[in-house]
């Protein structure tokens, strides 16, 4: 299956392909209806860059955000790790996220 034009618009995306499957993650307002997905996430960007080396940051995380019964999907690229939590989520996400003393800073956009 070739790679949908729509999947690499926009400020933030991530393709993966297995030999199972092609997974798009992309704007929910680029994504045509008729396509199987799942709609309503909201994404957190750790500030990176991080070493190859360090250890836990994911853990420190997801861990609050376990806790608090939320359920995560994570992207991890070169330099730092995207976070999505569902939209319905959002505010239960950073109340944990800060409750573990994780400083959250919203986008201009939002």
């Amino acid at each position: 299956m070739p790679i949908p034009s729509w999947a690499t618009q926009g400020s933030f995306f991530s393709v993966t392909r297995t030999s199972q499957e092609l997974s798009i993650i992309a704007a929910q307002s680029l994504t045509p209806a008729d396509v199987q997905s799942q709609r309503g996430w909201r994404a957190f960007k750790v500030h990176g860059p991080f070493a190859f080396s360090e250890t836990g940051v994911l853990s420190a995380l997801a861990a609050p955000l376990a806790e608090a019964k939320i359920a995560v999907f994570v992207v991890s690229t070169f330099d730092t790790d995207y976070l999505l939590v569902a939209s319905s989520d959002l505010e239960a996400a950073i109340l944990a996220l800060e409750g573990a003393g994780l400083k959250i800073q919203r986008s201009k956009d939002e």
